[in-house]
């Protein structure tokens, strides 16, 4: 299967299935920047932080000119966006 048919299940929602279908294309493909940057849009979906910014640092280690780059920025901004003041009501 090939990234563009994986980014059309991520698109219909089917995360569990296209994280599989990445696992093994990123199991043979070590070097593509693109599989990493997938992943890292599936652990966003979920709201995995840690994971959705190590795929886009994987993505941004292999190609620096990734649109992971601006991903990864983007979540930094939302995570210090929030208020930790919240967390203790």
């Amino acid at each position: 299967m090939d990234l563009l048919e994986i980014q059309q299940i991520i698109e219909k929602g089917d995360l569990a299935k296209a994280k599989s279908l990445l696992d093994e294309y990123i199991a043979k493909n070590k070097n593509d920047d693109k599989a990493y940057f997938l992943l890292g849009n599936i652990y966003r979906r979920s709201e995995d932080w840690q994971n959705t910014i190590n795929s886009f640092q994987k993505a941004i280690d292999i190609n620096p000119e990734s649109p992971a780059v601006a991903a990864k920025e983007n979540i930094y901004k939302i995570l210090n966006f929030f208020d930790k003041n919240l967390y203790n009501q």
